[in-house]
This record gives structure tokens, C-alpha cells and sequence, in this order.
């Protein structure tokens, strides 16, 4: 009997010297890497340059300082992303009582009575101490791969953080827009009710036909439509920016402005694109996962060593209780278990080194997005730039040919119609310009926020007990 106890045992530790349960050190997966943005920034920084993380308040406008400090403060997508830090911070301290000596106490009472027989009680008192102990360090390691999730709910929350900044930045941009667009498009109205009065005098002394005043009667009508349009969508726009403070949608509202002249267009600073592998939030967040599936698939190969376990007992029993805790009866039981056998605990170890793959994978995916996100928003920005200055051009050009026009109508030498027609182009042209001036403000918003924000480099790695 001994024999065949020895015989298994030496098997049992033979089979798990064959298993796989090397840990390598982390390192940062391979990924593609950018030398240079495809278009330079307008100001040379080097690579300690960072953006501001209050980078908003370089649009120079006081209400938007107001409005994303309410933002932060009152948006429940954000208040979650806070939460499940607390989740994970505690769940840290769950992990680590996995190596922990656990102790329970109990007492109870037997009470019995038999027909014929003296009514009978038993008293019992005692306590089990078990400690499973940590001897490779496969507690150890979950609790670096649950820090390392907590790390990555903090960079979550930091990406939640921007995407809500940029989402408020860019709604309200949007919300002035649109009150600039209203105020043109009533005067824009006005003027082709004026037109329409004298096509309709003209069409009364023979000079012009009936489907001239048709025309213009629709063109007034086309432009009424869109006025009632562009009010509706300022009315949606100011309901999700509410959303984006924690506010309900009709509480909230947005004071009537300009957006041209009250906001200023910064000039940000692109930095390296070295600089955004260690600086935007979504892709530390996704390298952290990849910790933290790589110290999970650690726990999982040491899972297949042997592993050591002390139960303690002691307790007390008496049929009175004053004799309860006259004496005590005590216990130790060590014990081994060697798993060489349990393939549930070999087939956890393969899936974990796939899961690793999976969170390497998804870390590449991310940077190749944020890269992209950042090539865009710089070429957005350029382009929405060059057509901002020919439209500066082009409104400068009509405003003076309004002035010419206007002379002219009081020198007698054209008609009232010919100078609302001309005003009619130049407002076409300046709605243009403003439609360019709200790009280049988003793009700029997406620019920031594709960079990381402002928030500064973050070395991924388990920390230092």
C-alpha cells in the first residue's frame, strides 16, 4: 500500500515537471509605429511639449469653461466610468485574500430526547483555520493582473473624460452656428419677401410674368422651411448637449450667441507620434488589458504546480455548559495537491495563452485607430484652414461689390432688385464662411482629444509590491 502511494506520488510530480509553467516579463507588444505625421504642425515642439489638460480654455470663452465644468461634474456616463474604478480598486484587495489564512467560528447546541430515555444535550464550541499557501505565487499574480484592470479602468474613465469635453466643445460650437445661421437665414428670408413685393409690381405693370412671382414665391417658401429646419436642430442640438451635463432634456438652455469673434482657434501643438502611444488613454487602457490577460495566463500555468494547504481545528464540547471550556481538543492538517491530473486546470492554462493573443490584437487595432484618428483630424484641419481663407476672400470680394451696388442704387444707375440679388450671394458666401469657421473649431476639438488631451505619459507595467 505504501508502495503504490509513493509510486503515485512520484508520478503526480513527474507530470507536473512536464507541464508549461515558464512566466516571461511583459513586454509591450509590437505594433506599427509612426516616425512623422503626414502633415507637419505649424509650430515645432519637441517631444516634452505637451498640450494643456485644460486644453478648452484655449478657445478663449468663458461659458464654454462653464459648460464642461458642469460636464464633469453632472454627466452619468462619466460618474459610471468612476464607479467601476471603486469596483476595481476593491477587487484588488479581493485578490489578494486569496492568500490570506481564512478563520471560522462556530458553536451549536444537540438536543435530543427518546421515548424512555433521560432528555439529552451536547454543547459544542470551535474554530477551523484554512490557509491555502501562496507558494509560487499564483495569488501573487492575480493580484497583478486585477491592479493592472484598475490601472485600465482608470484610463477608461480618462478617455470618457475626453470624449465628453470634446462632445460638449463641439455641441456647443454647433448651438452658435446655428443662431448665426438663423439670424442670416431671417434676413435672407426678408430680403426675398422684398423681392417678391417688386416681382409682384412688376408683374402688375406687365413687365415680368406670372411664373417669375411662382418662382419667387416658392424660393420665400424653400427658405421659410429651412429657417423652421435650422431652429428644430438648434432645439435637438441644445437637448443633447443637457444629456452631456446630466441635465433633462428642456432644462437647459443655451443663451442665443455668436460664434464668430467670441470663439478663438487655437494652434495646437501635434507633438510626436511616438508621444501618443503613451499619452491617449483608449490605447493605454488596451495595453493594460494586455497585462492583465498576460499575468491571468501566468495564474493559470502556476495553477499547475502543487499546492499547499495548513487547516487548523480546535474546539470544545460538554454536556453543561459551565464544563464548556474546561478543555480543548486541537488539530493540524497539512496537505498537498499536486493537480497533474485535472485537465480543466491544463486546458485554462492554453485558453489563457489565446486570450493574450486576443488582448494583443485588440492593443493593435487601437493604435492603428489612434493613428488614424490623429492623420485625420490633421488633415481635416488643414484642409478646413485653406478653405476658411479663400472663403475670407470671396466674402471680402462680395461685401465690396455690395458697397458698389449700394452706391450705385442711390446714384440711380441700378435697380433695388439687383442690389438684393448681390446681398443674396454675399449672404450665401458668409453662411459659407461660417459653416468653415464651425469646422475648424471640431476639427480642432478632435485634434486635442486624438492626442491624448493633455494627459500625461503612463508606463505600462505590473506595480512594485
Amino acid at each position: 500500500m505504501k508502495q503504490t502511494i509513493l509510486l503515485s506520488g512520484l508520478c503526480a510530480a513527474v507530470l507536473c515537471g512536464c507541464a508549461d509553467v515558464r512566466v516571461n516579463e511583459y513586454q509591450r507588444p509590437e505594433a506599427p509605429a509612426k516616425a512623422s505625421w503626414s502633415r507637419p504642425s505649424e509650430t515645432a515642439v519637441s517631444a516634452s511639449d505637451t498640450i494643456s489638460p485644460q486644453w478648452w480654455t484655449e478657445f478663449r470663452d468663458p461659458y464654454l469653461d462653464s459648460l464642461v465644468a458642469k460636464a464633469i461634474a453632472g454627466n452619468f456616463d462619466l460618474k459610471i466610468l468612476a464607479a467601476r474604478i471603486d469596483v476595481a480598486n476593491l477587487q484588488i484587495a479581493e485578490a489578494r485574500a486569496g492568500g490570506q489564512p481564512s478563520v471560522d467560528i462556530g458553536a451549536g447546541a444537540n438536543l435530543e430526547k427518546s421515548t424512555g430515555q433521560r432528555f439529552s444535550k451536547l454543547l459544542s464550541l470551535g474554530s477551523q483555520v484554512n490557509w491555502d499557501i501562496d507558494v509560487w505565487g499564483k495569488v501573487s499574480k492575480g493580484v497583478q493582473a486585477q491592479t493592472a484592470e484598475f490601472k485600465a479602468t482608470e484610463a477608461d474613465w480618462r478617455a470618457g473624460y475626453l470624449t465628453l469635453v470634446a462632445g460638449v466643445s463641439t455641441t456647443y460650437f454647433q448651438i452658435l452656428q446655428l443662431d448665426e445661421q438663423i439670424e442670416r437665414q431671417q434676413r435672407a428670408l426678408a430680403r426675398n419677401q422684398q423681392i417678391l413685393g417688386i416681382f409682384e409690381t412688376m408683374r402688375n405693370n406687365g413687365l415680368v410674368p406670372a411664373t417669375q412671382v411662382v418662382r419667387q414665391r416658392a424660393e420665400t417658401a424653400r427658405l421659410t422651411k429651412d429657417l423652421l429646419e435650422l431652429r428644430r436642430f438648434r432645439d435637438v442640438s441644445e437637448n443633447a448637449l443637457a444629456t452631456l451635463l446630466g441635465v433633462p432634456a428642456g432644462d437647459f438652455k443655451v443663451p442665443a450667441g455668436r460664434l464668430q469673434g467670441k470663439v478663438q482657434v487655437p494652434v495646437v501643438p501635434t507633438g510626436l507620434p511616438s508621444q501618443l502611444l503613451a499619452r491617449r488613454p483608449d490605447v493605454i487602457a488596451a495595453e493594460f488589458r494586455v497585462l492583465v490577460a498576460h499575468d491571468l495566463m501566468g495564474q493559470a500555468k502556476l495553477a499547475q504546480l502543487p499546492s499547499i494547504s495548513l487547516t487548523g481545528r480546535g474546539g470544545s464540547a460538554s454536556f453543561a455548559l459551565g464544563d464548556l471550556l474546561k478543555s480543548f481538543t486541537f488539530g493540524l492538517a497539512p496537505s498537498i495537491n499536486i493537480p497533474a491530473l485535472n485537465p480543466a486546470i491544463k486546458a485554462r492554462a492554453k485558453t489563457s495563452e489565446a486570450q493574450v493573443k486576443v488582448a494583443e490584437q485588440d492593443y493593435r487595432r487601437t493604435v492603428v485607430a489612434a493613428f488614424e484618428d490623429a492623420e485625420n483630424a490633421l488633415v481635416n484641419l488643414d484642409a478646413h484652414r485653406q478653405q476658411r481663407e479663400q472663403l475670407q476672400l470671396q466674402v471680402s470680394e462680395l461685401r465690396q461689390v455690395a458697397a458698389t451696388s449700394a452706391a450705385q442704387l442711390a446714384a440711380g444707375l441700378i435697380s433695388q432688385l439687383e442690389v438684393f440679388e448681390n446681398e443674396r450671394s454675399l449672404l450665401a458666401a458668409e453662411l459659407s464662411l461660417l459653416t468653415s469657421h464651425q469646422q475648424v473649431l471640431a476639427d480642432t476639438v478632435t485634434l486635442y482629444k486624438a492626442l491624448g488631451g493633455g494627459w500625461a505619459a503612463v508606463e505600462v507595467a505590473n506595480a512594485r509590491d
